[in-house]
């Protein structure tokens, strides 16, 4: 079932039960809880505004970050001054709490000798080990019954037509989520137990063999440098002559690599920073212009990764993984900058906040630009000069959030590229719709309408439409 109105509401549901309960039970919430439920919030209401599946893996990732720090802002922690390590820390804990779920919660804290023998609580206790013992003594009953009057089998049947694949899977998967959800609020609202102390350890490695790392890293950086000013910045004829491969594909062959190359290299920093958080002023002035270097040196780097991108998008156009990782790269050249700005001036403690404050605002701009909206955008611009352009693609495969544009530039298309992104739009969204009012989306609903109140001129292209996918 896809995501939409679904989300939504169980995050509403979530929130507004952990308010419900720190109400009626006197928890006192720390002041960054506010913010981070409002966060919550407007994640979730994104679901229901765009349909890209993209978008909404993202969204789903800060949405758990957001609950994350939601438990710690719990805890009276001012997550503003929290370090990449109690981040981290933080999410573990919470994911070993509500993977423990229910069971933990019945197991380590609920005192059961404590529970009052009389009330509400044992009543309902009372009556779930009825219930208990009538569900044998109902089923051997009711099958003799069924046996003995065939008008009495056929009401059961009826009554009772249940498939138990389907009927045991939706319990499975409600009792999952309802047992991390009880798991997830007993780590917001329940005291922490005190954890015997223990004598603080400091492990450090020193300015030698960290400096000999990152100095050896560097002379890699730098001979690949020295490699791409070459090649990457020397034409296409040196491309074509040296690896005997055109300049777009020498741009494929290597973008993702040095995405990956750029994201690993933030750790790395990271890393070797805190093994010399005891180092002397010295040592860490060392450390410091080492890391300085190193950051120049990836600057080239990451120019030559949105150089080969651009060169690629230009031959080939653009797609839903070359926009990601575009901003991805965008993130991380934002990240290096603060790192630099924080980290190395000593301010470490604020550079997990800023990073986390810089990738919510990164996913809000894609939010706003739509980014199937701007594939589609690029590629039909270059509809008639692009040997490569796919109406199929556009069509077919991108979300809902695309659709509106696509019908709006169909006329201007070529007869044969029109062919294929109508065929694409009646085949996938003049049927009927499979999806039921828990995954209601406003992109999926709206694109749905436009293209079944033009149906007739769609149908008007000179070819079959595409089947249904």
């Amino acid at each position: 079932m896809p995501w939409g109105l679904n989300v939504s509401l169980c995050i509403m549901a979530l929130v507004a039960a952990t308010a419900t309960l720190a109400r009626r039970h006197g928890v006192r919430l720390g002041p960054d809880t506010a913010p981070l439920a409002l966060s919550a919030l407007l994640l979730a209401a994104a679901f229901v505004r765009r349909a890209s599946p993209w978008l909404a893996f993202f969204d789903l990732v800060a949405l758990a970050g957001v609950l994350v720090l939601a438990v710690a802002a719990t805890r009276g922690l001012r997550f503003r001054a929290l370090g990449v390590g109690a981040y981290a820390r933080s999410a573990a804990q919470t994911l070993v709490r509500t993977a423990l779920g229910a069971p933990g919660l019945a197991l380590l804290d609920i005192r059961w000798r404590e529970l009052p023998a009389h009330g509400p609580l044992a009543r309902l206790r009372a009556a779930g080990l009825g219930l208990l013992l009538a569900v044998p003594l109902l089923a051997v009953f009711g099958a003799l019954f069924a046996a003995a009057d065939t008008v009495f089998r056929d009401v059961v049947t009826t009554v009772f037509a249940l498939d138990l694949g389907v009927a045991a899977g939706h319990v499975a998967l409600a009792g999952a989520l309802g047992s991390c959800t009880a798991g997830y609020l007993a780590a917001v609202l329940l005291p922490r137990r005190s954890a015997a102390a223990t004598p603080a350890t400091t492990v450090t490695l020193g300015i030698v063999p960290v400096g000999t790392a990152l100095g050896l890293v560097n002379l890699l950086f730098l001979l690949f440098v020295v490699i791409q000013i070459r090649y990457l910045f020397g034409g296409a004829d040196l491309v074509q002559e040296t690896t005997g491969l055109t300049l777009a594909q020498y741009a494929r062959s290597g973008f993702f690599e040095l995405v990956c190359v750029s994201a690993l290299t933030l750790p790395l920093l990271l890393v070797a920073d805190w093994a010399l958080r005891a180092e002397a002023p010295a040592g860490r002035a060392t450390f410091r212009r080492l890391a300085g270097l190193t950051l120049l040196l990836l600057a080239v780097v990451m120019a030559s990764a949105l150089e080969r991108m651009r060169l690629y998008v230009a031959e080939f156009g653009l797609s839903e993984i070359r926009l990601y990782a575009t901003a991805f790269m965008g993130y991380l050249l934002v990240l290096f900058a603060w790192f630099a700005t924080t980290v190395l001036r000593a301010r470490r403690s604020r550079f997990a906040f800023g990073g986390a404050l810089q990738g919510l605002a990164v996913l809000g701009a894609l939010h706003v630009a739509n980014p199937d909206a701007l594939i589609a955008r690029v590629n039909l611009d270059r509809a008639g000069r692009d040997a490569h352009f796919d109406g199929a693609y556009l069509a077919s495969y991108l979300s809902a959030d695309a659709v509106p544009l696509l019908l709006d530039r169909l006329p201007r298309l070529e007869a044969s590229h029109r062919c294929r992104v109508a065929g694409g739009l009646l085949g996938r969204w003049a049927g009927a719709s499979r999806e039921d009012w828990r995954s209601w989306n406003w992109s999926r609903a709206r694109a749905r309408a436009l293209v079944r109140a033009r149906a007739d001129e769609l149908r008007a292209a000179p070819c079959a439409p595409i089947t249904n996918r």
